[in-house]
């Protein structure tokens, strides 16, 4: 336990008010929507890991309410409550209701920490339509409520706890959140159990009063436990992850790695435990190390020779799962979302510990190293046929039409903002399609059958597939390296499949395709998926249309009992006539689609490698977990 620093009223630095954040919540929390919602909770549990940090606190408890409020207890030092000299009101009070109130700004209090610029509780507080706060210390416990941001009544004394900790319960305000205030368990899971593996020993727990779901974490091995996490679905070639910890000027700098035999690389660096998905100079230092220092070791034991060029960065990360970790007393972050770490000493640092210690491993572990090697070599093959590959994707032009694939029924817009990309599986329907789309704008690129499973094979083959060329080609924005978003000829690209196995199938082929290789396509919200009806519905030349079974049941209701009714369910797309086609699923004004997102991308990586990989175990589990939620089985 670290007893030096004391944590006091005197740390507690303030900055300005709060009247601006009920005005403009999506300053303060990124937006009113579930995701802002869940981002009050990572506000306040920030607060409780910046006490497990600082060594005081190992036990955070989150709780969700029947009504959907939130209670975050921990077992820290408790928030000061003596009064604060400058604004002669209790700390308490003052960290809840000033903004950049906290032990976060330049005082002693904290050496490191998380949280979005120290903005934190204040901001939770402002946004909820209540929160009371609880707080052990000095042998008191210490209570203050508020509505609204506005406190209740001065902090006051309701009873005697030789214990230490604080307790924060509040309920987002629906004048605020006007989308949703219903907690996603998974969502709040995801990221718990992500914190307790950052942050090694510290328990974590989550109870769901809702359902009475509840799982507790703890991992004593850190961010080793999170590598094999990753990896659980797939073959590694080395039983136990490498792993690397140390620490320089306050710099503390935590890695682990092992190699698995697929073909795609899944790092993912943290900054004070917050995801910096744009990488930084951590992530840098990390790469360029391995990459030196393999390149020295297959040179030094002649697995490379004298006339043959070195491996590239990416040649050395495939099939690589690694987890950097840094905690740094003052981040710099680049971009206001706050994903990529700028502070430029940590790559050197991150750079000498982790070339170190892998070299002493491969040193050690001659099978494993000529086998990561090895793997090296295939993959530098691979990359130099996938760029020949690719030189045919490439498009030679704008003007030279002759280089788009032939199946491409194309736009005469050349407006890439308005253009959209219908994604057909089967003739027959690109057919329906093609006569029925409104040719100004939306263009027509019709599969047949199944494209390649990318999950299972390398750059250069995928590249060799004639369907995953034409949507390359298509699309014009290249693939990998060379990928470049803002050369997208169509900024929405619909998947458009029948609503029966094999198009679910073909649907999710697709999906880990854009998902592994265009990946940033999905990220600006390129990706739709069509939703054509199920059922056709008719009577006394009255049509009708609907996208579910529940659906089709009250159009029919709507029509009278006892009515006469024709009811068609539709099997494929190529039942439907162009016209049915355009007024159902491609006109604007009447359609339904689904836009794509990642939400949690380490969560979709498992996802697709669960479900597209080579192992047939864990698919064999997921499908019988969920089996039972499966609504419209088609046999």
């Amino acid at each position: 336990m670290n007893q030096q620093n004391t944590y006091d009223e005197s740390q507690i630095q303030v900055l300005e008010g709060l009247e601006a954040v009920r005005k403009r919540p999506g300053m303060y929390i990124g937006s009113t929507s579930g995701k802002g919602l869940h981002h009050l909770v990572w506000e306040v549990v920030d607060n409780s890991i910046d006490e497990a940090l600082a060594g005081y606190c190992t036990k955070i408890q989150v709780r969700v309410h029947e009504d959907n409020s939130i209670t975050v207890i921990d077992n820290g030092r408790g928030i000061p409550v003596g009064e604060n000299a400058k604004l002669k009101k209790s700390t308490l009070e003052v960290v809840m209701t000033v903004l950049h109130a906290g032990g976060k700004f330049g005082g002693e209090g904290y050496k490191v920490s998380g949280g979005l610029h120290g903005v934190g509780v204040s901001v939770v507080n402002a946004l909820s339509e209540h929160v009371t706060v609880t707080v052990k210390l000095h042998g008191h416990i210490y209570q203050q409520e508020y509505r609204r941001g506005v406190p209740q009544y001065d902090v006051k004394i309701v009873g005697d706890s030789d214990e230490t900790g604080t307790t924060v319960k509040f309920k987002p305000d629906p004048e605020i959140f006007t989308d949703t205030t219903v907690y996603e368990y998974e969502t709040l899971q995801s990221r718990i159990r992500e914190l307790a593996f950052l942050n090694k020993g510290l328990e974590i727990e989550l109870i769901d009063e809702r359902t009475g779901a509840s799982n507790s974490f703890k991992y004593d091995g850190g961010i080793i436990e999170f590598v094999k996490h990753l990896n659980r679905n797939k073959e590694v070639m080395h039983e136990e992850p490498i792993y690397v910890e140390g620490s320089k000027d306050h710099i503390q700098v935590e890695v682990s790695l092992q190699y698995n035999d697929g073909y795609t690389e899944n790092i993912h660096s943290f900054a004070n435990n917050i995801n910096t998905h744009e990488g930084g100079t951590h992530e840098s230092g990390f790469k360029s190390a391995l990459t030196r220092i393999i390149n020295d070791y297959a040179r030094k034991t002649g697995l490379i020779k004298d006339n043959d060029s070195n491996f590239s960065g990416d040649d050395v990360r495939e099939g690589l799962t690694a987890i950097i970790s840094v905690k740094i007393p003052e981040p710099q972050f680049e971009g206001q979302t706050k994903t990529k770490l700028g502070n430029s000493e940590v790559r050197g640092i991150v750079e000498s510990f982790f070339a170190e210690k892998l070299q002493e491993f491969l040193d050690e572990n001659p099978s494993v190293s000529r086998k990561i090697v090895e793997k090296g070599l295939q993959a530098a093959r691979a990359r130099e046929a996938a760029r020949k590959a690719r030189e045919l994707t490439r498009r030679k032009s704008a003007l030279e039409v002759s280089s788009l694939p032939g199946k491409l029924a194309d736009c005469s817009s050349k407006d890439a903002s308005i253009s959209e990309l219908y994604i057909v599986e089967g003739d027959s329907a690109g057919g329906s399609a093609k006569q029925g789309r409104d040719r100004h704008f939306q263009a027509i690129l019709p599969l047949r059958g199944k494209i390649l499973n990318v999950e299972r094979a390398r750059l250069d083959r995928i590249l060799g597939n004639a369907e995953i060329r034409a949507i390359i080609t298509a699309l014009g924005t290249g693939i990998g390296d060379d990928f470049d978003l803002a050369k997208a000829r169509y900024h929405k690209v619909i998947i458009m499949t029948d609503a029966d196995v094999d198009g679910a199938h073909i649907r999710t082929l697709m999906l880990t395709f854009f998902f592994r290789y265009m990946r940033k396509i999905i990220e600006a919200g390129y990706i739709y998926i069509a939703q054509p009806p199920l059922f056709k519905i008719e009577r006394n030349k009255v049509i009708r249309y609907a996208q579910s079974e529940k659906e089709r049941d009250e159009i029919i209701a709507e029509f009278g009992e006892g009515a006469k009714v024709n009811v068609q369910r539709y099997k494929g797309l190529g039942e439907m006539n162009a016209t049915q086609l355009w007024e159902t699923t491609m006109d604007p004004e009447s359609r339904t689609m689904l836009q794509v997102s990642i939400e949690d991308a380490i969560e979709a990586d498992v996802i697709f490698d669960t479900l597209m990989g080579d192992n047939v175990e864990p698919r064999r589990d997921f499908i019988q977990q969920f089996a039972k939620d499966v609504k419209n089985l088609d046999i």
